[in-house]
């Protein structure tokens, strides 16, 4: 399916217009008053606000274009690959969005992750464990088909190390980093087990990310077999990063912590691979045959932080996938630093 894909919500005028208009407006005003007392202040009022209108009209114009214009150049790019596409970004500065095929169903592949990390600090605040307690390592989970015992292959991991360590101790603190910086699913699955997969869902629920379904850890192929699968929407996953942005996951010092586990991220293909050094991305990428997503916040070297949701399904040529998106995500970050 090519070019499987919609726009959303386009422009609204920002708030910052207002106050600069209520601004000038006031500073006109005196400017008037001082020199002619005899005019009625709502006279020159309406005459300061008939004389801005114009350049206000003007800056929402060019900023109505640059947003089309941004809309088309994603349009064009993802149509030259066989897929199916989602985009969420938010400008958290101004509030501008861009969204298309935001409530599609995609697998979540790696990047339920974050909602798993999210909910291993949201238990540390409520004082059920800390992060500097250990666990024991053991690859022996149950399917949350029928409580069958199953285990996860080194070989279908993208972290190994762990393995060599079975029967000893880890910390918490570990075994999240490694379960964000490098989606270690051994890592993962010990700490779904710690947590319970059904509080993480409830938790994004809670967050007003409704769409995201964390159900069972990794490689669980009974529960694979059934369709039971993690699921998200790119909406969902803009939902979470923008509260983690704002640091109301939890709590401000949560929210920070785990954006500073997700700047280490060690894979790097999408969203900042087009982008300058300078710029710093706490992301979660997630990946299956014929899937490959990025997900994450931004924050430029001015000040600047916006989310960005980039995922894909149903993939041709994935090599080729990976390169629009990351180009998508270059396209975005020249809109936001224009």
């Amino acid at each position: 399916m090519c070019g499987n894909f919609h726009f959303l919500r386009g422009w609204q005028v920002e708030n910052g217009y207002k106050r600069l208009l209520k601004f000038c407006l006031i500073l006109v005003s005196n400017h008037f008053m001082r020199r002619c007392h005899f005019i009625s202040p709502r006279c020159i009022y309406l005459a300061a606000t008939l004389f801005l209108i114009p350049f206000i009209l003007s800056s929402c114009a060019e900023q109505k274009i640059a947003m089309r214009s941004l809309k088309e150049n994603i349009h064009q790019e993802l149509s030259k690959q066989e897929g199916i596409f989602a985009v969420a970004f938010k400008d958290l500065s101004t509030g501008k969005e861009l969204l298309m095929n935001d409530t599609v169903t995609f697998h979540a592949a790696s990047t339920m992750k974050t909602p798993v990390l999210v909910e291993v600090y949201k238990q540390v605040a409520e004082g059920k464990f800390s992060l500097s307690d250990s666990l024991i390592i053991k690859n022996e989970f149950k399917s949350i088909v029928d409580g069958s015992l199953f285990s996860l292959d080194s070989t279908d991991d993208s972290e190994t190390e762990l393995y060599k360590h079975i029967g000893e101790k880890r910390t918490i603190s570990f075994l999240v980093y490694q379960m964000i910086i490098v989606s270690s699913n051994f890592a993962t699955n010990l700490i779904i087990e710690l947590v319970d997969a059904k509080n993480v869902s409830a938790t994004m629920q809670q967050l007003g990310a409704k769409d995201i379904h964390v159900l069972r850890g990794v490689e669980d192929g009974k529960a694979f077999a059934r369709g039971l699968n993690n699921t998200i929407t790119a909406h969902g996953l803009m939902t979470l990063f923008e509260k983690m942005a704002k640091g109301k996951t939890v709590n401000p010092a949560a929210s920070k912590a785990m954006i500073d586990i997700l700047l280490d991220q060690k894979f790097n293909d999408i969203i900042p691979a087009e982008l300058p050094a300078a710029v710093k991305v706490a992301h979660k990428t997630g990946f299956i045959t014929g899937v490959h997503h990025d997900t994450g916040i931004i924050f430029l070297p001015n000040g600047k932080k916006y989310v960005l949701v980039l995922l894909s399904k149903n993939l041709k040529d994935e090599k080729a996938a990976i390169k629009a998106m990351a180009h998508v995500s270059k396209l975005i970050y020249e809109f936001v630093n224009r």
